[in-house]
């Protein structure tokens, strides 16, 4: 089930977009993500925030989550913007990002978004999504090369 972020959601997604940003990006170093961690909690409560929430009768998570209602997945929009999708690591590669992803496709008629040329795992997922690259740039935070991604729906 996806639904907005509540206030009790709040620990475990920050938890999700730290240990995510730590495994996807390990070519920038760690601290960068250490320190940024304080800023973003407190933000996340003010942004568009949607939770990919596990309910019971999903089979394909019982072995990995036996409780219900535990938080796998989350997406952060601005906007048009995608900040980021961000799934727990026993989730990955098992729909959450997509159905995420779906989600905000249906709110939005256009999405765009920033993401590490080094990340290939994360530029293949947006363009299997239907997003092309637009252009290439620096990020003046990292030093990475990152691509500007967009999506458009055309119908």
């Amino acid at each position: 089930m996806i639904r907005g972020l509540q206030d009790q959601d709040l620990n475990r997604v920050a938890e999700i977009w730290l240990s995510a940003n730590l495994q996807a990006h390990d070519f920038i170093p760690v601290g960068y993500w250490k320190e940024n961690f304080p800023a973003v909690k407190e933000r996340l409560p003010q942004a568009e925030v949607y939770v990919y929430e596990r309910e019971s009768e999903e089979a394909a998570f019982n072995d990995l989550f036996p409780g219900s209602n535990e938080i796998l997945g989350f997406i952060g929009l601005n906007g048009d913007y995608i900040e980021g999708i961000f799934v727990c690591e026993e989730a990955r590669s098992m729909g959450v990002g997509r159905k995420l992803l779906e989600h905000a496709k249906k709110r939005k008629v256009k999405l765009s978004l920033n993401v590490y040329q080094k990340n290939i795992r994360a530029v293949r997922f947006y363009q299997r999504e239907g997003f092309q690259i637009e252009r290439e740039k620096t990020d003046e935070n990292t030093g990475e090369k990152e691509y500007l991604m967009t999506w458009e729906n055309r119908k």
